[in-house]
């Protein structure tokens, strides 16, 4: 026998299950469906529980949204782009469903290359060996002529971009972002980071031209963040620190000028959960009302999965 005193297991208080709340009821548990099955079958056939019921949430907020008018924001990294989602992304525009986008600089070298080229995305590891990482001519040439052309006409710079892959026909212009979102008239917003881009590296870059257009773009975005409360939708997806930074700066200036930006719902979406899109998106925006979502997979799974929650939820 043991030297040490044990405590009495014998006399706990048990109390009967019919008295505990449960977080976990046999109404949530998912539902098997038929290969044949239609999508909001399967829709509907999800699990009531944590990330799946979040996402169907989330496609409610937007579908919500936008029968209310309220804006919905995209912010994209470059490797939404990258990974084969810009369709996806184009067909909520056509419906409606996006009333602004937003994006990193990176995002319009891979936007251009696919739209004039059909191809994008180098083997960094193999062209930084001889220094031709980033040195395609007509990438540069192409984009940062644009930018200048922008300067002069004082215009944004996914404004240009867009414009111009229209004026120069494209041969996939259809599968640009930039060109359909001037197309449809939906602001395109790009927020550079100088430096960043293999853009910035080649003789016809021109920083204060880039600088003039991203700012612009940048009070373009603000006054779209203005738009949110009450109902709005702002999602990350996949830039973990230039998107979530400019978005908070943007929602800083619309309540500094008496916007009423309160009430509205973000979500973040990345392979991994990051630090300032955890904060800067869905945390501290919220704080006064409104709700965030973090929402962890790849893109190119996620985001057709969600954009097909928001046509069930929208009816389309």
């Amino acid at each position: 026998m043991s030297s040490y005193p044990e405590i009495d297991i014998k006399k706990v208080r048990l109390y009967s299950i019919n008295q505990r709340q449960s977080k976990v009821q046999s109404s949530f548990l998912a539902k098997p469906v038929n290969a044949d099955a239609s999508f909001s079958e399967w829709w509907d056939s999800l699990p009531h529980i944590l990330i799946a019921d979040d996402i169907k949430a989330l496609a409610r907020d937007i579908a919500t949204a936008r029968r209310q008018a309220k804006p919905v924001i995209f912010m994209i990294g470059a490797h939404v782009i990258k990974v084969g989602l810009s369709p996806v992304l184009i067909d909520l525009m056509e419906t409606g469903l996006i009333t602004c986008l937003a994006m990193n600089g990176a995002g319009i070298v891979h936007d251009v290359e696919l739209a004039r080229f059909g191809q994008t995305s180098e083997d960094v590891a193999a062209n930084l060996t001889d220094g031709t990482f980033g040195m395609v001519r007509e990438t540069g040439e192409f984009i940062n002529g644009a930018i200048r052309k922008g300067c002069d006409e004082k215009l944004g710079l996914g404004e240009v971009i867009g414009r111009e892959l229209l004026v120069d026909q494209a041969p996939k212009g259809e599968i640009s972002l930039l060109a359909q979102a001037y197309r449809l008239k939906i602001p395109t917003t790009v927020h550079v980071a100088i430096g960043t881009d293999v853009i910035h590296q080649q003789p016809s870059a021109d920083g204060a031209a880039i600088g003039e257009l991203s700012y612009r773009d940048f009070r373009i975005f603000a006054q779209q963040v203005a738009g949110i409360g009450n109902g709005g939708v702002v999602v990350n997806f996949g830039s973990a620190v230039v998107m979530p930074e400019v978005f908070l700066k943007a929602l800083t200036v619309a309540r500094n000028l008496g916007y009423s930006c309160r009430n509205f719902t973000t979500a973040n979406f990345d392979m991994i959960q990051h630090y300032r899109p955890r904060v800067n998106v869905v945390q501290r925006p919220t704080l006064e009302g409104g709700r965030g979502y973090s929402i962890t997979g790849h893109h190119e799974i996620m985001i057709p999965l969600l954009a097909m929650g928001i046509k069930i939820e929208s009816r389309i």
